[in-house]
Formats: C-alpha cells, structure tokens, sequence
C-alpha cells in the first residue's frame, strides 16, 4: 500500500501539474503547431492496486488544437498512453528521475508515432520549466513559468483540500467565503486563484472578477515572482523592498506561503 505522503504526491500531479501540459502545449508557438489538426486522446496513469480500478490516471483529449484536461480520469480509449507500474514510479519520473525502473510503458506509438512525438516535446518542455534551479532569461519564457507555478499552486492546495490534508483541510474547514489569488502587476491574464469555504475549494485560471479577492500576493514583475516562487529570495526581503505586495492582512500572506511551501515539497521531493 502506498504511504499517504505518495498519494498527496501523485494527486498533485495527476490533478495540478499533468494539466500544464495544456498550458504548455498553447503558450508556446512552435508546440501549439504541432496540435492544430490533432485528433488524439492522451493518458498518463499508474498501476495502483490500492484503488478498485486496479489503475489511476489523468487524460487529455485533443481536437484541432482545442485541449480538454479530464484530472484525475481513466479513459478506455486512449491513442496515445504512458502506463506506469506504480504510483511512486509516476512520482519518481514526474520529478526528473529519469531511471529505468521508473520509466512508463509506452502504449500506442506504433500505430500513433508522430502524435506521441509531439506530446513527448511537450512533456519535456514541462519537465525544463518545473526542474529549473534558476530563472530563464527571456521574459516569455519568464511569463509561462509563472503562469504554471501560479496553477500549479492553486490547483494543488485545491487538490490536497479535497484529498484530506489535515493542515490544508482544516484551514478551508473554518474559512467562509473567501477567494486567495496570485498577480503579477500588468500581467492580468498571469493569474490564478483558490475560493475556499466550509472545507470546499476550488481553483481557477486568470483573475476572480466576480469579488475583490480577500487576500493576493501580487508581485511587481516577473523576476520577483520567481524568485519566491523557486525558492531563491526570502518572503520577507521581498516584502520590504516592494517586489511582493500582500494585498491584505500579512499573517494571510505567511499561512498561504506555507501550503505554497508544501504543494512544492510534494511535486519536487
């Protein structure tokens, strides 16, 4: 049986980090290519006899370029599928040990080479972002690194919520209404967001119009949100000199860094 702390692991990925590949796949120009007259339907799942299925795994349908993430979903019907015999093995790779008992069975090259080449070029884009230990140098790259840690942060505290993480869980439990979001200054569409309430949570892309978030940590650039973000710059220097601003209460701010500090302990070891 899996310990729990792998299970926390393996929901972030199958429900937080897998669904980059979307994001990936339509932010960068030569990638988006490979996909506008696609008509495939993707899987990445793991053997897991923990669960009645005998399997867990998330898939991706793809339409003429028109991407739909199903998390945490098996499909019967897959083209395209990387079968992983256990969940630590899917963790292990998903964090760059590439090792050969690691390594997923490839399902459906044979019948569907190019359409697995493509997705592979993506998965490896996904791979460099997130293992990066230092911050790219162009800003669109800077841009779609951000973005992906912004959904990735906020689908994954979401996802730890709905899989029973005391801390995490306890704190949504006691919360009313409330939306936490993350911003880069005039980058709208660099955006995402986390509404709790009652023990609920639920993540978003882009910005919440429908209130005024009750917390955002919003940075003034891209360079400031990465540097909290990979862990290189100290919360509260950035704070002082102005390139993270806690739009409300600090103590908000210093309760969401931890669980932000937690989904990364989870999806890079």
């Amino acid at each position: 049986m899996s310990t729990r702390d792998e299970v926390f692991t393996n929901k972030i990925f199958l429900c937080a980090a897998i669904p980059l590949i979307k994001v990936i796949a339509n932010d960068v120009p030569n990638l988006a290519k490979k996909f506008e007259h696609a008509h495939t339907i993707y899987q990445i799942s793991a053997l897991c006899p923990d669960v009645p299925e005998g399997k867990v795994g998330t898939h991706l349908v793809v339409n003429n370029g028109e991407w739909i993430v199903h998390t945490d979903k098996l499909t019967n019907n897959a083209h395209v599928e990387l079968e992983f015999k256990s969940i630590e093995a899917l963790n292990a790779f998903f964090k760059g040990q590439i090792k050969p008992q690691y390594l997923p069975k490839m399902k459906g090259i044979a019948k569907h080479t190019a359409a697995f080449a493509s997705f592979m070029m993506v998965l490896l884009k996904m791979s460099s972002l997130l293992t990066a230990k230092e911050a790219p140098e162009d800003e669109e790259t800077k841009k779609l690194l951000v973005k992906c840690y912004f959904y990735l942060l906020s689908s994954g505290i979401s996802t730890l919520n709905k899989n029973g993480h005391d801390a995490i869980h306890d704190w949504t439990s006691k919360s009313p209404d409330r939306v936490y979001s993350w911003a880069v200054n005039g980058y709208p569409e660099v955006s995402a967001y986390i509404r709790i309430k009652a023990g609920k949570s639920r993540a978003g892309r882009g910005e919440y119009k429908r209130a005024m978030p009750f917390f955002t940590m919003r940075f003034d650039n891209f360079d400031s949100a990465l540097g909290i973000l990979m862990q290189t710059a100290d919360m509260l220097e950035s704070v002082k000199a102005g390139k993270l601003i806690m739009d409300g209460a600090p103590e908000f701010g210093a309760q969401l860094g931890d669980f932000m500090m937690q989904v990364g302990a989870y999806a890079q070891g």
